[in-house]
């Protein structure tokens, strides 16, 4: 199972209708980090598929012949299989919901849809993933995040005005970013910094953008790395110092 953002998510796709099965699998393979190593066309073939490849993640049809996807579901819990699920149909009655929520489904995305909206689901369960495996806990306001944050852009809603010269300030350099990282959320943590000229703790950005604290940590190291922002160490007050991370001057007053 993949337990870091380095590392690729296995997707494995049930679906019967061959020509959903290739624009989810191009959907899901768009999003960096994300692979489909198996595709099955019923539950029953997929629940073996699931069991050979070991998946992190399957999407999940509905209506299929020999074994449809609220039966397969069921089944797949019953195993006790580590594996999560999103429900990927054409179904959008209230039953069919509520039943495929209670048993376990991570998200429902009802046909048909357009790839921001597999991205958002795929972001936020990569996000979900990096803190389960990098923090041993979490509080409250990053567990809301994660579980309700709209993660298209992280959550994150960008003010008028600066926010433009800010975007624009992104170089090109920035924008061949590391496995893991995306270039709207990179644009959204340059914005909270562009507004704090002291500077932010990661948890500071994390509630400016309403992202995961380790995730608005991979951001500030990256952007700390390229010479976008400077860390200075807080060592005032009692207790650990606190890392702060100030946007360079040049990146600020760059039009």
């Amino acid at each position: 199972m993949t337990t870091n953002h380095e590392s690729v998510f296995r997707v494995v796709l049930i679906e019967d209708d061959p020509m959903v099965q290739e624009v989810n699998r191009q959907f899901v393979e768009k999003v960096e980090g994300f692979q489909v190593v198996g595709i099955a066309g019923n539950g029953n073939d997929g629940l073996r598929l699931i069991e050979e490849m070991s998946p992190n993640l399957v999407f999940l049809d509905v209506f299929m012949p020999s074994l449809g996807g609220v039966e397969t579901l069921r089944r797949l819990r019953s195993m006790s299989l580590p594996v999560d699920v999103v429900v990927v149909t054409a179904a959008k009655d209230a039953e069919t919901i509520r039943t495929m929520l209670r048993s376990g489904a991570f998200d429902y995305i009802i046909k048909p849809f357009k790839l921001e909206r597999i991205r958002q689901t795929l972001e936020r369960y990569r996000a979900q993933h990096e803190t389960w495996t990098e923090d041993p806990s979490v509080t409250q306001d990053e567990l809301d995040r994660l579980l309700m944050g709209d993660l298209s852009s992280d959550g994150a809603k960008p003010n008028a005005g600066s926010s433009r010269e800010t975007a624009k300030s992104i170089s090109s350099e920035q924008e061949d970013l590391p496995k893991g990282l995306n270039a709207a959320t990179l644009k959204q943590v340059l914005l909270v910094l562009n507004r704090h000229d002291s500077g932010l703790s990661a948890e500071e950005a994390a509630d400016g953008v309403g992202i995961a604290r380790v995730t608005a940590r991979r951001y500030l190291d990256y952007l700390e790395k390229t010479g976008s922002v400077k860390l200075k160490v807080n060592y005032g007050g009692v207790g650990r110092p606190v890392n702060r991370y100030v946007l360079a001057r040049d990146q600020n007053d760059q039009k």
